[in-house]
């Protein structure tokens, strides 16, 4: 595993949104959502998570997205790249792409639906890296794609690729956190993606933070990290506990449906759209979600 700077991947890195705008991508409002996280203090992008609804974008959709990310950023912080799909050669043409475009870092999801096995995995991931340096993640969320991820397999990509540092693991499961930790070193990035393990998973040893909730509160996902950084645990509580309803509320619905709802509601974003089979919150949903965010004091806050 190679050795990254201190400071490079980590802290709150929120899977942005896709924007849509009369079926298609809206690139201008994506690039506008980037600068939003960015004045707000969040640490890195990442660009088609599951946040991103990617599974209803092109290849070419998704590729483009990474450009304007990238264009977007200026480099102030790291762009991560979700390249991972349930193909093989489709997840090596977006993880290539990715790469030549000038990501600064990686993040491949389990390949989903097909359940395979675990020399599959190894076997998977080692032929989708091996034509860039960048350093890489696996995307964990055996919720969404059917298949984990072992120590075993962990250990077998450690030894055969120098470029994998790390994970986005979106399980309840701290106890894998303490293993994966326990067996890497504390340089072994780990990034929460369950929004109501945020604190708790970095105060175990996580580096960071790669939840949807990001695309509204980054201000306040970027303080918690920093002060876990600044070992404030007491403050790292009070936020988690000021996040507690909201993180709660991501997952009312199938997310980004009332991420997309809440910041369309706020301002952030001007469309609340969709691509089938997703769909737009229900009223019932909305009133919920309106309720939410009143409590959160936010219906009155101004958009930065």
């Amino acid at each position: 595993m190679i050795a990254l700077d201190a400071d490079f991947l980590i802290g709150s890195m929120p899977p942005l949104i896709t924007p849509f705008k009369n079926g298609a991508v809206d690139h201008d409002t994506f690039a506008r959502l980037v600068d939003f996280q960015i004045v707000n203090g969040t640490h890195g992008i990442l660009v088609n998570g599951t946040t991103s609804e990617p599974s209803s974008l092109t290849v070419e959709e998704r590729n483009r997205l990474v450009d304007v990310a990238i264009e977007a950023t200026g480099k102030r912080v790291p762009v991560v790249a979700a390249t991972g799909s349930q193909s093989l050669a489709e997840t090596k043409a977006l993880t290539d792409h990715a790469a030549k475009a000038g990501a600064d870092a990686l993040l491949i999801v389990t390949p989903y639906y097909a359940k395979p096995p675990q020399r599959g995995l190894i076997d998977y991931y080692l032929q989708v890296i091996e034509n860039t340096d960048l350093p890489w993640m696996i995307y964990h969320i055996p919720g969404r794609t059917a298949v984990s991820v072992t120590l075993e397999t962990l250990k077998t990509l450690s030894s055969e690729s120098a470029t994998f540092v790390g994970m986005k693991h979106a399980v309840n499961d701290l106890g894998f956190v303490s293993e994966c930790l326990g067996e890497f070193g504390s340089e072994f990035r780990i990034f929460v993606g369950l929004e109501e393990l945020s604190f708790p998973m970095m105060a175990v040893g996580a580096c960071g933070l790669m939840n949807a909730v990001g695309n509204l509160r980054p201000r306040v996902l970027a303080d918690m990290c920093q002060a876990v950084f600044d070992n404030d645990l007491n403050r790292g509580r009070q936020l988690h506990q000021q996040l507690l309803e909201i993180n709660q509320a991501v997952f009312y619905d199938t997310n980004p449906i009332p991420m997309k709802y809440m910041m369309k509601k706020l301002g952030i974003i001007p469309d609340n759209t969709h691509r089938l089979p997703m769909a737009p919150a229900t009223q019932e949903l909305e009133k919920r979600l309106d309720g939410v965010l009143a409590r959160a004091g936010l219906l009155e806050a101004e958009v930065a």
